[in-house]
């Protein structure tokens, strides 16, 4: 039976912060696809406050996350386990897309590891947290972390390439406003 919480108890950071992969959606206000997106790096997540959370938004093929929440700002975050005990864990709320030109946003990077590529850091306000038995996720191994995408992003090419996306404007598959041209600059920015 599911279960919902006014902050993000000791119990549950435990679980969230401990979790190798969890899942980020996202939807436009009207219309428009539904994303889903999965993150890794355990260190680029971050519990900052008994309802706020935060991860480091790293370089990559879209900015629908980005676009969604300029959009609304709704996010819904999903942490499930694929080992121990069976749980999955809801975070609801409002998310912030916070760039390198914003106020705070070196304090918020002293959250996370050492990564390239960064693009942003995004803030999420809970409004609910929620837990639920987890009992058809099955049993997977963790083994390690892929580390292609900071190796990726450390290429000349990629760089190339982050530079180019960065210098023109960005947005969803939709259409939808991602980011201004020169907002972050993940050729040059580190964590």
């Amino acid at each position: 039976m599911g279960k919902q919480y006014d902050v993000i108890t000791d119990r549950l950071r435990t679980f969230i912060t401990s979790q190798p992969v969890y899942f980020v959606a996202t939807a436009p206000e009207s219309g428009g696809h539904v994303n889903v997106s999965p993150k890794g790096y355990a260190d680029t997540f971050a519990v900052l406050d008994d309802t706020t959370v935060a991860y480091l938004d790293l370089d990559g093929s879209g900015v629908e996350t980005i676009s969604h929440l300029r959009d609304n700002g709704r996010v819904t975050l999903m942490f499930a386990a694929f080992s121990g005990p069976p749980n999955i864990v809801r975070l609801y709320g409002t998310g912030t897309v916070v760039t390198p030109r914003d106020a705070g946003f070196d304090d918020l990077l002293k959250n996370f590891g050492p990564h390239p590529a960064v693009r942003s850091v995004i803030v999420v306000r809970c409004d609910r947290i929620s837990d639920s038995c987890g009992y058809a996720v099955p049993f997977m191994e963790f083994e390690q972390d892929r580390t292609l995408l900071d190796q990726h992003h450390e290429l000349d090419s990629s760089k190339k390439r982050q530079a180019e996306r960065s210098g023109a404007p960005r947005n969803s598959i939709d259409g939808l406003f991602g980011l201004h041209a020169g907002e972050t600059d993940p050729a040059n920015r580190r964590s």
